[in-house]
């Protein structure tokens, strides 16, 4: 994932990154306040030439960058809103200041234990913060949550963390 303060440097950086190797971008889009990302994947030579060649055209807008190895194949549909779990059992929220930290956070969730993600929201309507819903049974949703807790642990970017256990049929109908 690269994350830049300029949306027409973000449009033409994310142009130069699918133009430099094979990566398929996941999204590419404007975030609040006025930032851009885009996250790509493929495998892993092509996706560190990608964002090299990311970072080298975002200059002086680069924000953040980050890499994840192994990413769990459920963090993308989630990002984009491709999938919905079948059934809502106790649901987690993980919100976080940082893009990157929660992107970072929602693979670390869906590695630690055995939950499925709602949605992975990456700054669009919320000045620029982000957060990751998912669900699973309240001990695998707890222990999502504290691998979140433990990655974003001292860089003080995790805003708040909450398990819902029994959620409303009510608050389900928000959540899809």
């Amino acid at each position: 994932m690269l994350e830049v303060t300029s949306v027409a440097r973000g449009i033409y950086t994310a142009d130069q990154m699918v133009k430099i190797s094979e990566v398929d971008i996941v999204t590419a889009a404007s975030a609040c306040p006025g930032k851009y990302i885009v996250i790509v994947h493929g495998d892993a030579a092509s996706v560190e030439a990608s964002m090299k060649r990311g970072e080298e055209t975002a200059g002086t807008f680069l924000v953040d960058s980050i890499i994840i190895p192994n990413v769990s194949p459920q963090v993308f549909p989630a990002v984009v809103g491709a999938e919905m779990p079948e059934e809502i059992g106790a649901v987690g929220i993980v919100e976080s200041f940082s893009m990157a930290t929660m992107l970072m956070s929602a693979d670390a969730i869906l590695k630690s234990a055995h939950v499925e993600a709602i949605e992975l929201r990456l700054g669009n309507g919320l000045g620029g913060k982000a957060y990751f819903t998912f669900t699973g049974d309240v001990a695998a949703v707890e222990t999502g949550v504290r691998a979140a807790k433990e990655l974003a642990d001292g860089d003080s970017l995790l805003v708040n963390t909450e398990v819902v256990p029994s959620p409303s049929d009510k608050l389900i109908q928000l959540l899809l």
